[in-house]
C-alpha cells in the first residue's frame, strides 16, 4: 500500500468532485464508477496538504492515515471582521513582563496551535524550540548576556562586539538588553533546503502572535535574540536546533501588566492601486536596478 494511503469510503462518497477540484497538484482523478483516486505513479507529487480530506462534505476520504472522524468540525461562527481588526489594531510589542510562568492551560493552547501554521509548499518541517519555564529561560538569558558581555569587554570576538557595541554599558550594568525580562521564548528554525525558507518562520510567528494576544499574552519580535543565536553556536546547540537548519526568527512572550487604552495611529503605507494598462518591457538599466534591489539582504 502507498505511504500516501489515499482511501475512499464508497458508501459515503457522493461523487461531488470537490476533492479533485481543490487538489493543488491535480493528481486526483476518477475511476469508471466515479470514485476519486490518486493517479497511478503520482503519489510523490502529493503535498500532503489534506485539502481533499478537509473539503469532502461526506467525510469519505482518508489520507496519510488521517481519518475524518478524528478531526474537529469547522465552526462557521467566526469572529466578526471588526473583532479581528480590533485585535490587530491593539497588538503591541511588549517589553515588560511578569516574572512568572504562564498557566499550563494557556501554554498548552499556544503549543497546540503551532501545527496549524502554513508553510510554503506545505513543507511543514520547521523546528520549534520553546522555553516554557522561567527558570530555564533565566539560565538561557544569563548565559547569553554573560557571553556577550565578555565579548564586549575583551574586544576579541569581533562579530558579537560589532553588533552589540552601542549597548556595551547596559550589558556591563546587568540590563537585560536582549530578552527584556520575558519568561518565555519561541525560536523557529527552518531547513536550509526548504522551498520558502526565509518566510516560513515569519508566517508561523505571525499566527502565534495574534493567537497569543487573543489570550492576553504579551509578545515581542526579538531581532537581538536572532542575532545572538546566529553568532553564538552554543545557544543553538542548547535549543536542540538540528543540523541543516537555520534560525528563522525569535519571539518572546509572557504575562504582562501593561494595559493600553487605545490604538495607535500609524501612518499609512504607500499603496499603489494598479489600474488596467499595458505592461511595457523594462529598460536594461531598470532591470539591473531591480535585480540589485531584490538581491539585497
Amino acid at each position: 500500500m502507498s505511504e500516501l494511503n489515499f482511501v475512499v469510503d464508497r458508501e459515503k462518497c457522493i461523487h461531488c468532485g470537490k476533492c479533485s477540484d481543490d487538489c493543488a497538484t491535480g493528481i486526483i482523478e476518477f475511476d469508471r464508477e466515479g470514485f476519486p483516486l490518486v493517479k497511478s505513479g503520482n503519489e510523490q507529487y502529493c503535498m500532503k496538504c489534506q485539502h481533499c480530506f478537509a473539503i469532502c462534505p461526506a467525510g469519505a476520504i482518508s489520507i496519510c492515515n488521517k481519518k475524518p472522524e478524528d478531526s474537529d468540525i469547522c465552526d462557521n461562527n467566526l469572529p466578526t471582521d471588526e473583532q479581528v481588526l480590533n485585535l490587530i489594531q491593539h497588538r503591541k510589542s511588549i517589553r515588560s513582563y511578569k516574572q512568572e510562568n504562564l498557566d499550563k492551560a494557556t501554554m498548552q493552547k499556544l503549543k497546540d496551535m503551532l501545527k496549524y501554521s502554513p508553510t510554503g509548499c506545505n513543507n511543514h518541517k520547521l523546528h520549534i524550540a520553546l522555553i516554557d519555564d522561567i527558570e530555564v529561560m533565566n539560565r538561557f538569558r544569563n548565559r547569553t548576556n554573560n557571553t556577550i558581555k565578555k565579548a564586549l569587554l575583551s574586544n576579541k570576538w569581533l562579530p558579537v562586539s560589532k553588533k552589540f557595541e552601542k549597548f556595551k554599558q547596559q550589558f556591563i550594568d546587568g540590563k537585560d538588553v536582549i530578552f527584556r525580562g520575558a519568561p518565555h521564548m519561541l525560536v523557529v528554525s527552518v531547513p536550509v533546503t526548504a522551498p520558502c525558507a526565509p518566510v516560513d518562520p515569519i508566517i508561523l510567528l505571525s499566527y502565534f502572535e495574534l493567537y497569543a494576544q487573543s489570550l492576553g499574552v504579551g509578545t515581542l519580535w526579538c531581532g537581538f535574540a536572532e542575532i545572538a543565536l546566529k553568532l553564538i553556536p552554543d545557544l543553538c546547540q542548547y535549543l536542540e536546533i538540528p543540523d541543516g537548519y537555520k534560525v528563522g526568527y525569535v519571539m518572546l512572550f509572557g504575562k504582562t501588566d501593561l494595559k493600553y487604552q487605545r490604538a495607535t495611529q500609524p501612518e499609512d503605507y504607500d499603496i499603489s492601486v494598479i489600474e488596467p494598462h499595458e505592461i511595457f518591457p523594462a529598460t536594461f538599466v531598470d532591470k539591473v536596478k531591480r535585480y540589485f534591489w531584490n538581491a539585497l539582504r
